[in-house]
């Protein structure tokens, strides 16, 4: 086992994002994965049902005794909710993490729609946690609230990317995967430029926890010292086998099968 991670975020009781799907995500590149729990929901494959938000002081409490014991080698935001929490997260990371890898996950909506983020916390994650990302990882919907503006294409995803490189992080991964059409392309964009990264789109509805995932995956190989750029690749084809292979499981936007590696490569 090779690389800790500490993950903040919230839970989701269907297993297929959140802390339960980062979990997964991480022991299966082969790291150790420490969580804080920012919030309990109450979810499924077809939606959110209820939402239970951790205080922000522990929280805090939770990321404290584990970076004072444990360490980590890598941190991963997923939904924080509240700008009481961003605010205490980032200051708590400033603080005692500073020079650790953060992957922040923008999570503002689950897939069904509903919202994870109060609308007055978009402005201090902008403002207080995004600057201190090593990498941060929006969808389109998520992209289009960070830097305000509308993104329909390849070339706006690629402006898009440059202008969220402007807030602070060093690096952004702008997910295309709301575009339409037979292959998705995810820009990473980095003082150095841009890269494109393309897959072929898989036809399904079992895409529940999919930023969740790749976030976490990208984060896992960081921590073990991989180069961004071979990290985003490498958690790219996880993720793609995890939907590929995903069960089945739910009457609506179903869990990957983050277990993949363990029934060997695909035919």
């Amino acid at each position: 086992m090779q690389g800790r991670v500490l993950i903040v975020a919230g839970s989701d009781s269907g297993g297929g994002a959140g802390i339960q799907a980062d979990i997964k995500a991480v022991t299966m590149q082969g790291g150790f994965a420490a969580t804080a729990v920012t919030a309990l929901t109450a979810q499924n494959s077809e939606g959110v049902f209820g939402i239970f938000p951790v205080p922000a002081q522990f929280v805090v409490r939770q990321i404290e005794v584990v970076l004072d014991d444990i360490g980590a080698d890598a941190i991963k935001t997923g939904m924080l909710g509240e700008s009481a929490v961003i605010e205490a997260v980032a200051a708590t990371i400033a603080e005692k993490a500073g020079t650790v890898p953060l992957v922040v996950d923008p999570v503002m909506a689950a897939k069904g729609g509903a919202r994870l983020i109060d609308p007055g916390a978009i402005d201090t994650l902008k403002k207080r946690l995004v600057p201190l990302a090593a990498l941060l990882t929006p969808n389109l919907p998520e992209a289009e609230i960070l830097c305000g503006q509308r993104i329909a294409n390849l070339g706006e995803m690629k402006e898009a990317a440059r202008a969220l490189l402007w807030q602070g992080p060093e690096a952004v991964l702008l997910k295309g995967g709301h575009l339409e059409g037979k292959t998705v392309t995810d820009v990473l964009a980095a003082k150095r430029g841009l890269r494109l990264f393309e897959s072929p789109r898989i036809e399904t509805r079992h895409t529940h926890g999919t930023g969740c995932t790749l976030a976490s995956a990208i984060a896992a190989f960081l921590a073990q010292g991989e180069e961004l750029e071979r990290a985003v690749e490498r958690a790219r084809l996880y993720l793609w086998r995890a939907i590929e292979k995903a069960p089945g499981f739910g009457r609506g936007h179903g869990p990957l099968n983050h277990a993949h590696p363990l029934e060997g490569p695909s035919p």
